[in-house]
């Protein structure tokens, strides 16, 4: 099983279209405190439409319970990066990270021991980043397809 983290997550209906992701592939959705948003607003219900309940979403209130709960290792998703997420050689467990939108991950979450390794999405020079939901499925299916999409038909 794959985690996917989203570092105090902003936006609404990227945290619903990671649900629907996450129900998708059977990973689960970890959001680190403080949240941009209520988990009961109508933008997040709308954008993961009726996969909540097939979903599995787990909210922590720090980074660091985040990472007591996720033995594996963590690899966090950074522009500031030099390797390239197709460059990693996925493990069931892994954790992938990503920070708020605009920001990203702050320096501290990115220099954590417990944070194994940093890669990036390939774009075009002069873009700023990814959509944070739609980076998180990049990501999610290139490890989910690297593992043999377990469970997947």
């Amino acid at each position: 099983m794959l985690h996917v983290v989203f570092y105090e997550p902003r936006i609404p209906g990227n945290t619903g279209n990671a649900i629907r992701m996450v129900a998708g592939t059977g990973a689960t959705l970890h959001l680190v405190e403080p949240l941009g948003f209520d988990m009961s607003e109508a933008r997040l219900r709308r954008a993961g439409l009726d996969y909540h309940e097939l979903a599995h979403v787990v909210v922590h209130p720090s980074f660091d319970a985040v990472l007591d709960a996720l033995p594996a290792r963590v690899l966090a998703f950074t522009t500031q990066a030099i390797g390239w997420h197709t460059d990693v050689t996925y493990t069931d467990g892994d954790a992938l990270l990503f920070g708020p939108e605009p920001s990203g991950l702050p320096a501290e979450v990115l220099a954590h021991p417990r944070v194994s390794g940093q890669v990036r999405i390939p774009m075009l020079p002069g873009r700023r980043s990814m959509n944070l939901s739609n980076a998180a499925a990049v990501a999610t299916y290139e490890a989910w397809r690297q593992l043999g999409f377990p469970g997947g038909r």
